[in-house]
């Protein structure tokens, strides 16, 4: 009996691999595992839409395109913008909303409010304390107190619990 593994069973398979090659190209570990992390949802979230062929090679394409995409913001903001850049930058119009899309967007934040307090609270404050707060696993692991692993999967957990709720209540 041949068992295609699950996205999770993929992701917990090779995510040490997928963040020693985000190392690599960033240079950084904390920033390498938030990229893995990040890089894990938008797989998911793109096998919703579409079986994929080969998860594993897609799941690495992301994680090199968000590495590249985190090495050059870090880069900008530690100064390296090309000469000029500031005032490109100036010159991006503002991009506001319709009164629609504000609407809509409060009902989804209704919902992922509720979302979030049905979470177990050790869950929901790994993931305010990731998405909310910007701080990466391992400072969140360290500020709990827990392993990297166990913070890591609270705020997978976490995340995947809010997109359930998200996507059910449309």
């Amino acid at each position: 009996m041949n068992h295609e593994p699950t996205i999770v069973e993929l992701f917990s398979a090779h995510r040490g691999e997928l963040v020693n090659y985000a190392s690599r190209i960033l240079g950084d570990r904390s920033h390498a595992e938030d990229v893995v992390q990040e890089a894990y949802l938008r797989l998911d979230s793109a096998i919703v839409d579409q079986p994929l062929r080969e998860p594993l090679a897609y799941l690495y394409r992301i994680v090199r395109n968000l590495s590249l995409d985190v090495r050059r913001r870090l880069m900008r903001e530690r100064g390296r913008m090309p000469s000029g850049g500031e005032a490109a930058m100036d010159e991006i119009a503002e991009d506001r909303p319709s009164p629609e899309s504000e609407v809509g967007a409060r009902g989804e934040v209704r919902l992922l409010a509720q979302a979030m307090a049905e979470l177990p609270d050790r869950t929901r404050v790994a993931l305010e304390m990731h998405r909310f707060a910007g701080c990466s696993i391992r400072e969140i692991a360290n500020r709990l107190d827990i392993s990297v692993g166990t913070a890591h999967a609270l705020v997978i957990d976490g995340m995947e619990h809010c997109r359930r709720r998200l996507f059910r209540g449309r």
